[in-house]
């Protein structure tokens, strides 16, 4: 498995990693998805793809460095996705250990993410990689 950071403007992100994205974010189009990352890039938004060794993008994760007073400097991982035909096979390990690397490397004292509450398979997997569940996240819509 090679694991790759995605530039903007980089032309597997619309062909390889959006189809992979959509499957967790299914209202993303792709005109949405350019939009939102040449907004977020210099908000700090980052991709990075999990390609096989047949070079099929496998997974795919959408994180950001912040700083807040709760956890200083965090690693925030906005979406973290293995495509369905590559489930349980250490797609999703793999990303996680490597943003939990890069989040090291980037000075972060803790990596965080916030899961729906009713993606249960996905919370075994957070539980089992050993994330702890430390809070609740609130959300009212606007317009």
């Amino acid at each position: 498995m090679k694991i790759t950071d995605m530039e903007p403007g980089d032309p597997r992100l619309g062909a390889e990693v959006l189809p992979v994205l959509q499957e967790l974010r299914p209202h993303l189009t792709a005109e949405l998805f350019s939009e939102v990352y040449a907004e977020g890039y210099p908000q700090g938004l980052r991709f990075t793809a999990a390609y096989t060794d047949d070079g099929s993008c496998a997974g795919v994760a959408g994180w950001r460095v912040a700083a807040n007073t709760s956890a200083l400097r965090k690693l925030y991982v906005d979406d973290l996705v293995t495509a369905e035909r590559a489930r349980s096979g250490g797609v999703g390990r793999a990303l996680l250990a490597y943003l939990e690397d890069r989040a090291r490397e980037l000075g972060c004292r803790t990596l965080q993410l916030d899961s729906g509450t009713r993606r249960t398979d996905a919370h075994r997997f957070y539980l089992r990689e050993r994330m702890d569940i430390t809070a609740f996240h609130f959300t009212k819509k606007l317009g």
